[in-house]
């Protein structure tokens, strides 16, 4: 027969199984920017004095024959030297440039901590002087100035960005007794501590078992030591540091998409704006201009969404295409498509009827101008006959 002490001792012998002693790893942080209506095609060689490389992607799950990614031009910028919660931090940064007309910026931050609710304080990241998202801001703007001459049409101002922060913990996780602690059990032992993590949230004992359920629902695991869980604002992938990137750049890409399809939105909402205004304050003269703009609109977001579809683009059933799948969902991306396209079919409803109208337009005056040449022909005859 089992005794109350010994079941209290295989409880504990189970919990330090599970108890990871200290998390090693980095946070990334991605963030997206929408800088001009379209990039050049002309190939860079130097940003900032640095080479420009094309990025490239290994991965070591199952993938299909033909692994086919989209591959950015990228620039790796010198490693600075900071002052972060924890002490000192040699911060990498790295900058890919899209023909979108958009760039990424992403900054890895490295960090040794004893728990989870450690990591919350890396969401918003103040340095001594500064914080993070200034810096990032500047090198931003930096970059735009740069490039001024490649890009195409640049917004005169930075428009806001599209923020993604990525907790990167370092595989495999060690128990207190030193076993390997496999990552799924490791999950589901400290989901609300997860939960708390990815929302921000300093106090794990308020948040609610809805919400830490909700924020963590959307989680996949290949092999016994990595895991992916995926929220609004952040993501957490457990994984050996070597594989780290390919799952970041899916949600680099995700984040990217969820830019360029907010830009072009608002880039809808003021071409109807205008277009309704114009056509109410100024009936007659402004139907040819707005016909150009709806015309060259047409255009820019037939281009738009061939060149946002190649970038974004992933074939066969991996386990990649998976975490896009997940991080797309949690992005409301088929949501924002769908939206853009009702305000497309509008667009395209107001060319049609303008283009409808300008024809009946000139066929009434071609009407006129043929039964005005009758008339006068008619009154030549006449004066002829007198």
């Amino acid at each position: 027969m089992i005794t109350g002490q010994q079941q209290t001792a295989t409880v504990l012998v189970a919990d330090a199984s599970r108890t990871v002693q200290r998390y090693q790893g980095e946070v990334v942080y991605i963030y997206a920017y929408n800088v001009a209506h379209e990039m050049t095609r002309e190939p860079l060689t130097k940003v900032f004095g640095q080479p420009v490389a094309q990025f490239g992607v290994d991965a070591d799950k199952r993938s299909p024959k033909r692994f086919l990614f989209y591959k950015p031009q990228m620039v790796r910028l010198p490693q600075i030297e900071r002052v972060g919660p924890r002490g000192k931090v040699r911060i990498e940064r790295t900058i890919k440039l899209l023909p979108i007309g958009a760039i990424s910026i992403t900054v890895r931050v490295p960090f040794d901590v004893s728990s989870l609710r450690d990591l919350v304080a890396y969401h918003d990241l103040q340095f001594e002087h500064s914080s993070l998202h200034q810096e990032v801001m500047r090198l931003a703007e930096e970059v735009v100035a740069e490039l001024k001459s490649h890009y195409i049409r640049p917004h005169p101002q930075l428009l806001e960005e599209e923020a993604y922060t990525v907790f990167c913990i370092a595989a495999p996780l060690l128990s207190a007794t030193g076993s390997i602690v496999p990552a799924e059990s490791w999950f589901h032992a400290h989901r609300r501590e997860i939960a708390a993590l990815l929302t921000q949230e300093p106090d794990v004992t308020r948040l609610s078992k809805q919400e830490a359920d909700e924020s963590t629902a959307r989680y996949l695991s290949y092999y016994d030591n990595d895991l992916v869980v995926i929220d609004w604002d952040a993501a957490l992938i457990v994984d050996e540091p070597r594989d780290f990137d390919e799952t970041l750049y899916i949600m680099e890409l995700a984040n990217l998409q969820l830019a360029e399809l907010e830009a072009y939105d608002r880039l809808l909402d003021g071409t109807l704006e205008r277009s309704y205004r114009d056509l109410g304050e100024h009936p007659l003269r402004s139907r040819a201009d707005v016909l150009r703009e709806l015309r060259e609109i047409r255009i820019d977001l037939a281009r738009f969404n061939d060149e946002l579809s190649n970038i974004t683009k992933f074939f066969g059933d991996w386990h990649l295409a998976r975490i896009y799948e997940k991080i797309a969902s949690r992005f409301h991306l088929g949501d924002w498509h769908r939206t853009i396209e009702g305000k497309l079919r509008t667009l395209d409803d107001l060319y049609q009827m303008l283009r409808h109208e300008q024809t009946n337009h000139l066929m009434v005056i071609l009407e006129a101008t043929i039964v005005l040449l009758f008339v006068i022909d008619l009154v030549v005859l006449l004066l002829r006959l007198k």
